[in-house]
């Protein structure tokens, strides 16, 4: 019995410390502002408002059309090279909106890339007039849908490789054509997948900063940081916050929603049938290589070769690059960081399963929340939850501050990491857990074995996998993350996302090719080592 109190005890303060900046946010919404608010509500706030739904917007339309489009050629035909694309399109996720974005401005600013090579091609001329310009919102727009669109593909193509073989022939016995087939069969069946993917998109685009700070688009994420660095006013970074919380949780709802109601099973009386992939004409063989490869070469060859191109044209800014130190401190937050996740979402979990608590997995459902929080918002919530902590209490009792333990401090650095990616460390070993019967614990209790030895014996071997894939995919986070590295990181400690954004924000945009080459090679590393999880290659 105490050993279950513990367990009890313990997953409760694990999912009580995570929601702690959702609580902060929602408490320091009624402070008092500063006069920063008044000038804000007259001039910029609803341009803050305004551009945050129209890049929102664009950026939906456009991942549709890549995520599912992609999705559904290389899950239902064969053509050259879709063996090939099933796996490649995940790797728009090494190349992060702010990188992205460096790479656009880069390629068709005036006397950029795209000049240099019409100059080599034909000769010197004022090719700038003719070179289209992709900055402000459309670059953002761009920025973020090629580097987000596998979200939508991933989900989208699960649900694809789930359908039956038989909605596909009940289409064809109605004489349906094939666009008709993927309207009225395929697509409404892959719905709440494709919801899914779109709500992912729009917590990650609401929460971008890195791009939209580049390309100097006022959105409610840039309010929230300039609101704090610039003005110096906590409280209304945090009522900015708020607002855009509320937003973000009504799709983090709609996403579960979704999620639950989601069915990759078929109804039919003929139970389900492994899908063919069908054969197309040579001409429709073409165009589907096209849609596929022209996604893959702006996503990721586009971007990943202009980071390369710039890095061999300055080298000596590759020299001048700590690369041993950059690769070390990146290193050292992604393990520190995993193993600290891994553990806790551990105790989380068993936790759930043997107190069998129905508030408690209502606390864990909304501490995982945490992953829909923009950086900037956990950020600003952290610190503020800190100082008003440190006032309140350990100034009262008469301590010393405990401000200088968790500012500028790898220990504050990794606790808001652990708020912002438990959700993905949770959720990853649950699945797992899933499909651990609970006979398998009542056998081992039979036996002997005591909830810890049942614990490290049973669940942590089975569960290797599980915790293999959660590592991966932390560490893939972690390396992008930008927002919560630059706040929080301590004096002249750099990752390779803040020394490419510290470049860029100086315009200094060739010195940010080394950094941000290296950002996409370790990231993509990870990516292939975790394709055959993501895919689920091993069930085609």
């Amino acid at each position: 019995m105490k050993q279950i109190n513990v367990w009890h005890i313990s997953s409760f303060l694990i999912s009580f410390v995570v929601i702690i900046p959702i609580l902060t946010v929602a408490f320091s919404f009624f402070e008092e502002t500063s006069n920063y608010y008044e000038i804000l509500k007259e001039t910029f706030l609803l341009d803050y408002i305004l551009n945050s739904f129209f890049l929102l917007f664009g950026v939906l339309f456009l991942t549709f059309i890549f995520g599912v489009g992609s999705a559904y050629l290389v899950s239902f035909y064969n053509f050259p090279g879709s063996d090939f694309f099933k796996w490649a399109m995940i790797l728009s996720f090494a190349v992060p909106p702010y990188i992205y974005a460096y790479s656009l401005t880069a390629f068709f600013e005036n006397y950029g890339t795209a000049y240099s090579i019409l100059v080599n091609l034909f000769g010197e001329a004022n090719y700038n007039k003719s070179i289209p310009k992709f900055d402000g919102m459309l670059g953002a727009i761009l920025s973020l849908s090629f580097s987000l669109f596998a979200y939508v593909y991933i989900l989208t193509r699960a649900s694809f490789l789930y359908q039956s073989q038989n909605l596909i022939d009940l289409g064809r016995n109605l004489g349906f054509s094939k666009i008709k087939s993927f309207f009225t069969i395929i697509l409404p069946s892959a719905r709440p997948a494709i919801i899914a993917g779109l709500s992912l998109v729009s917590m990650e685009t609401l929460a971008e900063f890195g791009a939209v700070d580049f390309f100097s688009i006022n959105t409610l994420t840039t309010g929230i940081y300039n609101s704090w660095i610039t003005f110096d006013d906590l409280a209304f970074a945090n009522q900015i916050s708020f607002f855009l919380l509320l937003f973000i949780f009504a799709l983090f709802i709609l996403e579960n929603l979704s999620r639950k109601k989601a069915k990759y099973h078929s109804n039919l009386s003929g139970g389900f049938k492994q899908k063919e992939k069908q054969d197309l004409t040579n001409t429709q063989k073409f165009f589907a290589f096209l849609f596929c490869f022209l996604i893959f070469l702006i996503s990721f060859v586009f971007p990943t070769s202009q980071m390369l191109y710039w890095t061999i044209l300055y080298s000596d800014n590759l020299f001048d690059l700590a690369v041993l130190d950059l690769l070390k401190n990146t290193l050292y937050l992604v393990i520190l960081s995993s193993l600290v996740l891994i553990i806790f979402s551990f105790i989380t979990n068993y936790g759930n399963r043997v107190t069998k608590s129905k508030y408690l997995n209502v606390l864990t459902t909304l501490s995982i929340s945490g992953y829909a929080i923009p950086g900037v918002i956990l950020a600003v919530s952290f610190i503020t939850f800190i100082a008003w902590f440190d006032e309140s209490f350990i100034k009262s009792i008469g301590l010393l501050s405990i401000k200088k333990v968790f500012f500028g401090t790898i220990l504050g650095l990794v606790i808001v990491y652990f708020i912002r990616f438990y959700s993905l460390a949770c959720n990853g070993l649950k699945s797992g857990y899933e499909k651990i019967n609970v006979s398998v614990d009542e056998s081992a209790y039979l036996l002997g074995y005591s909830k810890w030895k049942t614990f490290t014996n049973i669940h942590i071997p089975y569960l290797r996998n599980s915790i293999l894939f959660v590592i991966i995919l932390v560490s893939l986070e972690i390396i992008r993350e930008l927002p919560i590295t630059l706040i929080l990181r301590p004096f002249n400690f750099e990752t390779f996302a803040t020394t490419a954004y510290v470049y860029a924000s100086e315009d200094l945009l060739e010195a940010a090719a080394a950094p941000s080459l290296f950002l996409i090679l370790i990231a993509s590393i990870f990516i292939l080592l975790s394709a055959k999880y993501i895919l689920r290659i091993r069930n085609e």
